[in-house]
């Protein structure tokens, strides 16, 4: 599934991987998945996640689509330590990105999964320059910096968490009834 790369251009890459009996591509956000409760045994987000999975309520949200004892896990871009101040000139959206321990905290507050592993990936940042140089090799600010950082606050980190069982997954909320009932605008004061 993928918000931003052509689903041709995917399958053309399934293809030549030798996975097209297996694997479908599926143009979607991740913010609003065409899956069925509980339809997969892992679910697994290589270099997206921090763009939409910061937000409090995606760990409620995502958890449904995977069985209780699966697995989630992420692996991407992310941060050696959690940013103190302002943002690197170069890249404002890093605020996106967090350190391995922040993802656990944030994924363990919730209740509804164990977190198995939260690390950082050794030489990870060696991950992001060669990604970098292979899809926006122009990006040379970014190249730069990730250079010139050299693993110290950028890298790559990973998370996996197990669903518990017993979690209590809230509602989604898809919409909100419309039937209007007249009512005063001014109502009484409650007593």
């Amino acid at each position: 599934m993928d918000l931003w790369f052509s689903t041709s251009e995917n399958l053309q890459r399934i293809r030549d991987a030798g996975t097209e009996h297996c694997v479908h591509p599926i143009h979607s956000d991740a913010r609003s998945l065409p899956f069925a409760t509980e339809f997969f045994d892992a679910i697994i987000s290589i270099d997206s996640f921090p763009y939409y999975g910061t937000d409090d309520l995606y760990l409620n949200y995502v958890s449904r689509f995977v069985k209780p004892g699966g697995q989630i896990a992420i692996a991407g871009a992310g941060l050696m330590h959690e940013i103190e101040g302002p943002a690197p000139e170069w890249e404002p959206i890093m605020y996106c990105l967090h350190s391995a321990p922040w993802w656990r905290s944030h994924w363990e507050k919730t209740g509804l999964v164990n977190v198995e592993l939260a690390d950082s990936m050794p030489d990870g940042w060696k991950f992001w320059l060669q990604w970098q140089n292979v899809v926006a090799p122009e990006n040379f600010p970014e190249i730069r910096a990730i250079e010139d950082d050299a693993g110290k606050l950028m890298g790559y980190v990973r998370a996996v968490a197990r669903r518990q069982a017993g979690a209590k997954l809230d509602e989604i909320i898809r919409a909100v009834p419309t039937t209007y009932a007249r009512q005063p605008v001014l109502r009484p004061p409650m007593r």
